[in-house]
């Protein structure tokens, strides 16, 4: 399996930021405003802070609401000296400054516009506090719900000074284990802590795909393939640390798994995507809004390094890359067929989510399934369906891995025909 070079790693993480304008915690940007008629903008009239309980004299829970006038990608941190709350969003026009109703529950807020199309949001916070919820609502609306916590308690980004620079956080990670040649796969549980994905009622994608990925890992080790989990419990990774886990743990695939939320009867069944960074399926637009909450490279610039050969390193690791990725998502597909197992009317689709950009890791974003379909949430909970799935999704990596993860030759049987929803 093809490995990062020196080059291509090192292209990975020398990183430099856009700057940000005056008024949003850095310098002046520069370049031509957006189009309010034709981009996403934030609606004061629909924005808000409030707080609950009675004015004790002491922080209370806030929940600040950024009315849209249509969902955008997003991102949020914490940081310190002092307690802020840090919101980009992408592609959203900022009006210009205004009070929102209850900010002086807050010492201060304020926005600006930034470079390559993130705009931000700067909340200073009245004490130390936790992100409890951060999540697209109906309206459309950003709610960000913040709770208070003692000093002692406060987790913000150690890395302030990158945060107002735009870029992403580092990753821990343990080094990889021995691996006595065995083929390892990186599951990657789809969203967690504060961003629960997709909800339906008391379920959440989050919880529900952290369940399967520890029925995945089972399955993937009985057929004698290693598994390790981007999360093992109830906490937000943000995206750049999930392909970076994937890389530091040298993964010979990433699979990220969802069930996701799209209006009733848009879409039902399992459905795999590989990286397309010109797909413009519109149900793929959809969802990148719940996978893309952070970026590895959004916005951000590659410094030291000469853009031609950013991108031919790029592209030269791609090509082997990305012909294996489709060519699993061909296996995963044809052993999902002989399982009987429901599929999406086009089972594989390309997608430009994030999780999927690594051009070094083979790597595939399955949808098990969408929670908004009562068909697919009653097999997300069934356990013979999981058990199914998760054996199937075996089969096809100890398929992929014979095969050294090449194509499949010219000429040679393709998949079964996917049942039909």
């Amino acid at each position: 399996m093809i490995r990062a070079g020196a080059a291509l790693s090192l292209m990975l993480v020398l990183l430099s930021a856009p700057a940000w304008p005056q008024g949003a915690d850095g310098p002046a940007a520069t370049g031509q405003a957006a189009d309010p008629s034709a981009a996403p903008a934030l609606v004061p009239a629909r924005s808000s802070i409030t707080a609950d309980g009675r004015d004790g004299g002491k922080p209370r829970p806030l929940t600040l609401t950024l009315g849209l006038t249509r969902p955008v990608p997003h991102r949020v941190a914490l940081i310190d000296a002092p307690p802020r709350l840090v919101i980009d969003l992408d592609g959203a026009v900022l009006p210009p400054q205004t009070a929102l109703p209850g900010a002086d529950l807050v010492p201060a807020l304020r926005w600006g516009t930034g470079q390559r199309g993130w705009s931000r949001v700067v909340v200073e916070l009245p004490g130390p506090m936790r992100i409890d919820r951060a999540a697209l609502s109906e309206g459309p609306a950003l709610v960000v719900r913040l709770s208070p916590v003692a000093a002692d308690d406060f987790g913000p980004r150690r890395d302030a000074l990158a945060v107002l620079r735009g870029l992403p956080q580092p990753a821990e990670v343990r080094p990889p284990a021995s691996r006595d040649g065995r083929v390892r796969v990186v599951i990657d549980p789809g969203h967690g802590g504060f961003d629960p994905g997709a909800q339906v009622g008391a379920i959440s994608e989050a919880a529900v795909m952290l369940g399967f990925a520890r029925e995945l890992a089972a399955a993937l080790g009985t057929a004698g393939i290693e598994a390790v989990l981007t999360r093992d419990d109830d906490r937000f990774v943000a995206l750049e640390r999930r392909t970076t886990i994937a890389r530091a743990q040298g993964a010979d695939l990433l699979i990220s798994l969802h069930a996701d939320a799209l209006p009733a009867g848009a879409a039902a069944g399992a459905t795999i995507y590989t990286w397309d960074e010109d797909s413009n399926d519109r149900a793929a637009r959809q969802l990148a809004l719940r996978h893309d909450r952070d970026d590895m490279l959004a916005g951000i610039d590659l410094a030291d390094t000469d853009e031609a050969v950013t991108g031919a390193l790029i592209d030269l690791a791609r090509r082997n890359t990305q012909p294996r990725s489709e060519d699993f998502a061909r296996r995963l597909t044809a052993q999902l067929a002989a399982a009987g197992i429901g599929m999406h009317r086009t089972p594989m689709r390309g997608a430009a989510f994030s999780v999927l950009k690594s051009p070094d890791i083979p790597s595939v974003l399955l949808e098990l399934g969408f929670l908004t379909d009562p068909a697919d949430r009653a097999n997300l909970f069934n356990p013979e369906w999981r058990e199914g799935m998760a054996r199937a999704i075996a089969a096809s990596v100890r398929d992929w891995a014979a095969a050294g993860g090449e194509l499949v030759p010219a000429g040679a049987p393709g998949p079964q025909e996917p049942a039909r929803r």
